[in-house]
């Protein structure tokens, strides 16, 4: 499947990885409230969608803590979160067992740490013949330099980029499938800054413009 092929909801699934406290104490590259946001879109964008989604923790109850709430909790109650010790999660048998179980070879990747969490299972996953888009602005580092740096060597090896936002739009394509036309804009009302143009846009065509007839 060629890059220049969009993403569908039939064709990738998506790997979160250690977005857990520990890992987010450490990350100096990006404001982390806009990471955790970006990767509640994520993670509510792949279940409106329907996208298989894998959630992995490192070392969960020796250091880092449990992945975040606002996702296993309120997005994916019933999902199992694979735990690790190893850095790589491609290292880990559970965590290339539920890769190879989506059935999919086109995988979108985000997680903390870029340069580490991030780029080593990118790095394996490409050697293995798996497509993997990494959205960047949904993953961070100790420093901007080490984002950067990460980020330039997975692309160097074959790895693609996108953004959060780009990866919601990219599966809904057209405003016109009604199926899913509310499920993101409730998602962009509750984490993004342009949430509030669709608030005023939704009063504006209907409350106000009611009361205005």
């Amino acid at each position: 499947m060629p890059f220049n092929e969009l993403i569908t909801p039939a064709n990738c699934a998506l790997a979160l990885i250690d977005f857990q406290p520990a890992m987010f104490q450490g990350v100096q590259s990006h404001d982390r409230k806009a990471i955790m946001d970006n990767v509640q879109i994520l993670a509510r964008a792949a279940k409106l969608f329907k996208v298989p989604t894998i959630l992995t923790t490192v070392a969960k109850d020796s250091f880092s803590g449990p992945f975040m709430p606002e996702v296993t909790d309120d997005v994916f109650p019933d999902q199992p979160v694979i735990d690790r010790t190893s850095i790589n999660s491609w290292l880990n048998a559970d965590f290339r067992k539920a890769v190879a179980n989506t059935g999919r070879k086109r995988f979108v990747v985000a997680g903390l740490w870029t340069g580490a969490c991030v780029n080593f299972p990118t790095l394996d996953m490409l050697r293995e013949g798996y497509e993997v888009t990494v959205v960047t602005d949904a993953c961070g580092d100790t420093s901007v330099e080490a984002h950067e740096r990460a980020v330039q060597r997975m692309i160097q090896a074959g790895a693609v980029p996108m953004t959060t936002l780009q990866f919601m739009f990219e599966l809904q394509q057209d405003w016109a499938r009604s199926g899913t036309y509310e499920g993101v804009m409730d998602i962009l009302r509750a984490l993004t800054p342009y949430g509030i143009q669709v608030r005023f846009s939704k009063w504006a065509l209907g409350e106000h413009a009611s009361e205005a007839g």
